[in-house]
Formats: C-alpha cells, structure tokens, sequence
C-alpha cells in the first residue's frame, strides 16, 4: 500500500531554501509515489505568486518549475484560502491554479496523510 505524503509550504519563496528545496523534493517523489499531496499555508502563499523579481535580489526563479507540476501528474495541490486572504491575494495572481480549502479542511487534509514534510 503507497504511503499518502504530504509537503507542507510555510516559508516565503526567498530568503532561504526552503521553497526550493520543497519543491525539488516535490517533483522527485512524484516520480515514485502518486499519493502526494502540496498544502501552502500562511508565507507560503507567496511562493505560488506569479512575476517574482528575483534578480534584484540574486536568486534563481524557481517558479517555472511549479509549472512543471501537473507534468509530473501532481494534481492534489492545497491552498489554505485565509492565509491567501490575510495577505490580499487572490487566486488569479498563482502562477498555479490549486485547490482552495478553509484552515479547517486542510487539517482534515493533513491528517489523512501518513507522513508530513514541512518547510
């Protein structure tokens, strides 16, 4: 039986390599698990943002690659609806288009998993 695992996104897109290293975590389980499932919550919005601006800051952009997502049949993407709320962003400015959920539904998304990785 495949283990259910889910990536945990709580960090802004700069200022460390946590969101990178989310997301290059991401794409190579997909490869061998297809019950994975993404949840951005709180700064981890952020990283879902379209047009960063990284080279007033000298970081790569890492943001092509979410797109690669749904080439890697990564479907069960999770977007807590308040934190997008809290910060004034709408689901039309994600580079992606993932699943909206209340803080409530995505605990009970969480729990369903058999194993978390936070970032």
């Amino acid at each position: 039986m495949e283990k259910k695992i889910g990536i945990v996104n709580r960090q802004p897109p700069h200022g460390s390599s946590d969101a990178r290293e989310a997301l290059d975590l991401s794409l190579a389980l997909s490869a061998f698990n297809e019950s994975l499932s993404l949840f951005y919550i709180g700064d981890g919005v952020y990283q879902l943002l379209a047009k960063h601006k990284t080279d007033d800051i000298l970081q790569k952009d890492f943001q092509p690659m979410l797109q690669m997502l749904e080439l890697y049949d990564v479907e069960q993407i999770y977007v807590c609806q308040t934190s997008l709320e809290l910060r004034n962003i709408s689901i039309d400015q994600l580079v992606i288009k993932p699943i909206l959920l209340s803080i409530e539904a995505i605990s009970s998304h969480l729990a369903l998993q058999d194993q978390l990785l936070s970032f």
